[in-house]
């Protein structure tokens, strides 16, 4: 678990699967996240009520596992469980190192700490499906999936004592998004717009420091952009766009992807906030040098074409008990409806 004190990430080779950059939090399990979230705020805010963000994080578990009523549970395997969680995490270790990192003017407190903490934890809610949606996948709502996230924490804040944060809440979430510009998302405080900051790089950084980050976007990422309409689409003109011809053709356009990122998102809009987090490593960085390696190693495999290295098959935590198999399926009837109307 991680320490509430400056400690040093245990790199191993032997790295889990299902494990955070650190290999010693599990990020499937909401039980081992909270845990360790809760260790790092007792740390920060002794004395403040953990209660509310805990109630929060019980909530998630409920609503991704199908077991929250009027909800499915969560379908898509690329935004699944563990995703969400490794957010949480690398959330909680931003927001305490960006505590202690800054003036007691700029410092966020526990009331604004524990908004932003719920904030990721229900930042892909809107992935989830309700019972009664027409819709097949969760993917296919990628387009709104924030919008729709946003409208899931207003309903559920109020029930945890935090109706006052919901306006904050409901546009800082968009910080994870592309459904509105990041230059047009208003909130009065500067404050608030660091959360929003520290949001959006925890959702990047945690995703592109996962163990199998090559895999899951070759095998996860590429059927949810298909089922998404972002893969393939047809133009005003009729004519078919092919953005991404397959998921190997994903991973090829993958270094520009995070050459991008790191440009417009973290270095950019969002201000390097991802070195918030060394606070409490020593100095180093466990997510930046997880990327880095991610991207050496993809480079070496493009240049040698060398595809059969990225052998790693990871559990994919959805409330399905087949999911690969029942959303490839889904990818492959969609593309053969979009392509037998071309």
């Amino acid at each position: 678990m991680q320490t509430a004190t400056a400690v040093r990430p245990q790199f191993s080779r032997h790295r889990r699967n299902d494990y955070d950059v650190t290999n010693t939090v599990q990020v499937s399990s909401t039980t081992a996240v909270t845990r360790a979230v809760e260790e790092l705020f007792e740390a920060e805010w002794p004395g403040e009520s953990f209660a509310p963000v805990a109630t929060a994080l019980a909530t998630f578990d409920q609503l991704f596992t199908g077991r929250l009523p009027g909800y499915n549970g969560v379908d898509t395997i690329y935004h699944d469980r563990q995703h969400t969680l490794d957010v949480v995490l690398a959330m909680a270790r931003l927001l305490v190192g960006y505590e202690r990192s800054v003036g007691p003017d700029a410092r966020l407190g526990f009331s604004r700490a524990a908004m932003g903490l719920v904030t990721a934890v229900f930042h892909d809610a809107g992935y989830i499906r309700e019972s009664t949606d027409p819709i097949k996948n969760g993917a296919e709502y990628t387009s709104s999936h924030v919008t729709r996230s946003a409208r899931f924490m207003s309903r559920f804040m109020p029930t945890i004592g935090m109706a006052s944060w919901v306006p904050v809440a409901t546009r800082i979430v968009h910080f994870t998004g592309y459904e509105i510009p990041l230059n047009a998302i208003e909130v009065d405080d500067s404050r608030d717009r660091k959360v929003g900051h520290l949001l959006g790089t925890a959702d990047l950084i945690a995703q592109m420091a996962d163990r199998c980050y090559l895999e899951k976007c070759r095998d996860r990422l590429y059927p949810e952009f298909v089922l998404a309409g972002v893969a393939t689409r047809r133009g005003e003109d009729g004519a078919l766009r092919v953005q991404y011809g397959s998921g190997l053709d994903l991973l090829r356009q993958t270094p520009e992807f995070v050459r991008q990122t790191m440009h417009d998102r973290l270095d950019g809009v969002f201000e390097s906030a991802y070195h918030y987090v060394e606070k409490l490593f020593e100095g180093q960085n466990p997510y930046m040098q997880s990327i880095q390696q991610h991207l050496d190693f993809l480079r070496q495999v493009m240049r040698t074409d060398s595809w059969p290295l990225l052998r790693r098959n990871p559990p994919c935590f959805t409330f399905d008990p087949n999911p690969l198999p029942n959303v490839r399926q889904l990818m492959l009837g969609h593309l053969r409806e979009l392509w037998g109307r071309s």
